[in-house]
C-alpha cells in the first residue's frame, strides 16, 4: 500500500481522527475499493456490488455499515 492525501469535507476528517483503529481500518478498505472500481471505470452498479461483497468477506456487516453511519448523526 501506499500514502496519498485526498480532500475530504471536516466532518469526513474528524470522524476518521477520531475511529479507533479497527474502524479506520474498515473506512481504508471502502475507500481503497471504492477507488479501484473508479479506476476500473466500473459502472455504478458494478462498483456497489462489489464494495459490498469485499466489506461482507471482511466483516463489514449492512448492520455495521448503518451503525458506522448514524454515529455521524450523534
Amino acid at each position: 500500500m501506499e500514502t496519498i492525501c485526498i480532500e475530504v469535507e471536516p466532518e469526513i476528517a474528524r470522524a476518521y481522527q477520531e475511529a479507533n483503529l479497527i474502524d479506520r481500518k474498515k473506512m481504508q478498505l471502502v475507500l481503497n475499493s471504492s477507488l479501484k472500481q473508479f479506476v476500473r471505470r466500473l459502472s455504478l452498479e458494478d462498483i456497489i456490488q462489489e464494495m459490498q461483497a469485499q466489506a461482507k468477506a471482511n466483516g463489514l456487516t449492512q448492520e455495521i455499515l448503518t451503525e458506522i453511519l448514524n454515529e455521524d448523526d450523534d
